[in-house]
């Protein structure tokens, strides 16, 4: 059985690596200013033109793209390829409404299921395996990218979804599942309700890739006890292709980067300067091989260190560290992006002013939202069943925009703190 998928690519040398990487930088930066108007725009008014990236020493030359851009362009301004060539969208949400939309050709999706591939014979997959994808599946990338990953190695790939533990235990039990993906939260849910129900005997599980969210050393150990298996980190984001981006290999000590597809820096993220490498900064993907939606020098706004150690798995390609915080006010709720302009924008149109608090906990391993809201002069009532009513719609509203439940409690006018004028609006208490 081997460790590696493709091990050509995944223990290449650094200068094969290169190699691929300055060729494909150049073919990729010329099909965009080619298709892309929106990016040859931006390249325009740096003043930069194809013809001045000769290689990725180059590459700090070019514009960067963030999320505003994707939200400028939506739905189609940063599309490479015709539609008529692109077989799929991923999305997710938004820093307001618009959602990110990402375009895949069949290629795009061949070559992102390969990278699940990877991350999946890194924990020591293979056609033996029963995979358990307990990823969200639809618009979100988790559930479609590790469900194809697990078709490419030959595992038996049982396409559960998330949520209804009870018939994630069953399939679980009865077809000996071996491996599982899905968020870590859940994971830590499964190994508890596995607990609870006595059926830690019955299961087979072996190793676990984890994510979507951010969790700590603490909980994968946690899990690994509970679980009985070795837990895996793995990292992507919607823009870039979703998850396999980056993985853990055997060593559990930072995630390999498949730069054979996305070329990695690090830049301050004040100043925008490429870092040296080992430096701690905000992370920025170039897509060299995507076809229908290539992103070049996308801000990811996580911020992390990269690492060339030689490591004891053999694959030579550039390791990250989990994400060490974000250079923006994104919260990864399990595992939805939330911003509290989003929260905002609800507020606003349902009549309350933007004074307002976000209380994030995890309680048993699961991610918790409370919204507290001052409510104005207007809105303001002391009917307990009035204020029930109007916590509910808002409720209701916030679910709409965010697709996930947050509780609401509404406050009298001028109760939440501010400090320096400026209310505290995060109190993240998970210990992460």
């Amino acid at each position: 059985m081997s460790k590696y998928y493709q091990p050509e690519i995944e223990t290449a040398s650094r200068e094969q690596i290169l190699a691929w990487q300055n060729e494909r930088l150049v073919k990729q930066v010329q099909h965009v200013w080619d298709n892309v108007p929106y990016y040859r725009k931006k390249m325009e008014e740096k003043g930069v033109t194809p013809d001045d990236i000769q290689s990725t020493a180059d590459l700090y030359k070019l514009p960067f793209l963030t999320k505003d851009d994707l939200r400028e362009a939506y739905p189609y301004g940063l599309l490479a390829k015709p539609l008529s060539e692109c077989v799929r969208i991923q999305s997710t949400s938004g820093t307001t409404g618009k959602r990110v939309v990402a375009f895949y050709t069949q290629h795009d999706v061949d070559l992102w299921e390969e990278c699940c591939a990877r991350a999946i014979t890194a924990v020591g997959g293979s056609n033996e395996d029963v995979c358990q994808v307990s990823y969200g599946y639809g618009l979100f990338t988790g559930g479609p990218g590790l469900n194809g990953g697990s078709h490419k190695v030959g595992c038996l790939t049982l396409p559960m979804s998330s949520g209804n533990t009870e018939r994630q235990l069953q399939f679980m039990t009865d077809l000996g599942a071996t491996i599982l993906c899905c968020t870590p939260s859940y994971a830590a849910y499964l190994a508890e309700t596995i607990h609870e129900k006595g059926l830690r005997d019955q299961i087979k599980l072996k190793a676990g890739i984890f994510g979507a969210e951010a969790w700590s050393e603490n909980m994968r150990r946690d899990i690994e006890q509970g679980l009985g298996i070795k837990a895996y980190d793995i990292y992507g984001l919607t823009e870039i292709s979703g998850p396999g981006v980056a993985f853990e290999c055997e060593a559990q000590s930072g995630m390999h980067i498949n730069e054979d597809h996305f070329i990695a820096e690090i830049i301050n993220p004040e100043t925008g300067e490429v870092l040296p490498e080992g430096s701690k900064g905000e992370l920025v993907f170039t897509c060299i091989t995507k076809e229908a939606f290539p992103m070049i020098r996308y801000r990811t706004k996580d911020i992390c260190i990269l690492s060339r150690e030689a490591c004891p798995c053999g694959r030579t390609h550039v390791k990250m560290t989990k994400p060490m915080g974000r250079s923006d006010d994104m919260l990864i709720i399990k595992g939805v992006n939330v911003f509290p302009s989003q929260i905002e924008q609800v507020l606003l149109e349902q009549g309350y002013a933007a004074n307002y608090q976000l209380i994030v906990d995890r309680v048993n391993h699961s991610d918790t939202l409370e919204v507290r809201v001052e409510m104005n002069a207007e809105t303001f009532s002391d009917s307990l069943a009035k204020i029930a009513e109007m916590e509910k719609k808002l409720v209701e509203a916030l679910k709409s925009m965010l697709g996930i439940y947050a509780k609401v409690t509404l406050v009298a006018p001028k109760t939440i703190a501010r400090s320096e004028g400026k209310a505290v609006r995060i109190i993240d208490k998970r210990k992460i």
